[in-house]
């Protein structure tokens, strides 16, 4: 690489329903997602120079991965794993991280943030961007890092890495709101197991060529099986979920992934912009975005 950096988006993940399995004998839960991706997200910049892969992180959210080794962040480990893969020498590549999504908050951060970290790093190889070996690293760095390589709307089963094309969708006004409680990933599943683990991981049945209301009503017939463990673990969760409810102006409330992150869809971008704005003025200190839903978006 040589010139000017390259920079990458990193969207923040939701998933619009998340139906979850009994775990199998090797402890995986079979899931069934529909995920999409939000027009607000990370933002992930490479330099050439240094001397090997490293990470600088700034960004509103930075402080919350200040105690974390940068080698244990998986945008260095998806870098390196690539690399290796390719057979090529680890580059001189320094990247830095706008963190500007919240941490353990259910939207796929981090696993958004690997996803671009290899696509610039398979710029910086001269792999091409549909090389599978992309997908390969996305998959070890955790069951939805092949989605949020691809970050485009896709239906998720298996661990929620085998993809598929959902019903095409329309524009997806939303309004993403975060307490600023940590909703921990492993606790969640832990607790959904020891309730019985309930669900199933058949996808809902959605009609193709749907609008705005149809899609409310469709996604009305699914849910989120980690949302009750997630909200019993933490009240707070429980909390963000009733007041975002209340609201006249969300036609859907659900949390994404296993928390603590609430999403609510409206039914066009004024009636999200009321609804993010009511909300910031309820809770000045919680994190609340406006977004439209959807995917890909563009890059930088």
């Amino acid at each position: 690489m040589t010139g000017a950096a390259l920079r990458a988006f990193a969207p923040a993940k939701v998933n619009l329903y998340l139906h979850v399995a009994p775990p199998t004998p090797d402890g995986m839960h079979p899931v069934a997602s529909l995920m999409v991706f939000a027009d607000v997200g990370d933002t992930l910049t490479a330099e050439a120079g240094g001397r090997g892969i490293t990470l600088q992180v700034h960004g509103h959210f930075a402080p919350d991965l200040a105690g974390l080794d940068p080698d244990r962040n998986l945008i260095v480990r998806a870098a390196r794993r690539l690399a290796e893969l390719a057979g090529t020498p680890e580059p001189d590549l320094a990247f830095w991280l706008d963190k500007a999504l919240p941490t353990a908050a259910g939207l796929g951060g981090g696993s958004s943030d690997a996803g671009a970290a290899l696509r610039l790093t398979a710029a910086v190889l001269g792999l091409a961007a549909d090389d599978p070996r992309l997908e390969q690293v996305a998959g070890e760095m955790g069951a939805d890092g092949p989605a949020c390589l691809a970050a485009r709307p896709v239906l998720g089963t298996g661990r929620g890495d085998i993809l598929s094309a959902p019903p095409r969708l329309p524009p997806i006004h939303a309004v993403l709101v975060n307490c600023g409680a940590l909703s921990l990933t492993g606790a969640v599943y832990r607790a959904y197991d020891d309730a019985g683990a309930p669900g199933d991981a058949e996808p809902l049945a959605l009609a193709h060529d749907l609008d705005a209301a149809a899609l409310v009503s469709g996604l009305s017939g699914g849910r989120n099986d980690l949302e009750a463990p997630a909200a019993a673990l933490t009240p707070a969760v429980a909390d963000t979920l009733a007041l975002v409810a209340q609201q006249p102006q969300a036609r859907l409330t659900r949390l994404s992934g296993s928390g603590a992150t609430v999403f609510a869809l409206c039914d066009d971008a004024v009636a999200a912009r009321a609804l993010a704005d009511r909300i910031a003025t309820l809770k000045p200190d919680w994190w609340v975005r406006r977004c439209q839903l959807g995917g890909p978006w563009p890059q930088g």
